[in-house]
């Protein structure tokens, strides 16, 4: 067993963290995919550097980040309706601040589960919002992991902006 099939391993236990994790009012509103393969993450990549030109360049240094990965995970969530009254001087409803709470539970409970199998990895906005774009994950909001098992931290010293 390589380490590609190790890091994908730990991509299917991140499912299993991401889907289990409590949700409010036992609603479950998450939504998981895994990408792996050279040609996947290189698609990833290529739109996130497309991105760039909308949002910003961080797009495009993550983009990097995305085609040196094992695999990603992209954890998203639907806002569910259950029926929360919003209280006035509130902005956001109740709704969406508890299916927004669902899924950063879930990302906690994804990236505890690869950090504790020494697999590296970074929650990124623009590797979700990527995935929402290319129809990779049926979400209203998405954050994607990218995952590594090299000996340094590909992560840990990205540049800004990117070269």
């Amino acid at each position: 067993m390589g380490l590609e099939d190790v890091v994908g391993y730990v991509a299917k236990l991140m499912v299993v963290s991401a889907i289990t994790a409590p949700k409010a009012r036992g609603v479950n509103n998450v939504v998981v995919r895994v990408l792996s393969g050279k040609d996947d993450l290189e698609a990833l990549a290529r739109k996130m550097e497309e991105l760039s030109q909308l949002y910003g360049d961080f797009f495009a240094r993550d983009a990097n980040s995305v085609r040196n990965s094992d695999a990603v995970v992209v954890i998203g969530c639907k806002i569910v309706k259950i029926g929360i009254k919003k209280p006035e001087k509130w902005v956001i409803d109740a709704d969406t601040i508890l299916s927004l709470m669902n899924l950063g539970i879930a990302l906690g409970s994804a990236v505890k589960t690869a950090s504790l199998l020494n697999i590296d990895n970074r929650i990124m906005f623009s590797v979700g919002v990527a995935a929402q774009e290319m129809g990779l994950i049926d979400a209203d909001y998405a954050f994607g992991i990218p995952l590594s098992a090299k000996p340094k931290n590909i992560y840990f010293d990205r540049t800004w902006p990117p070269k």
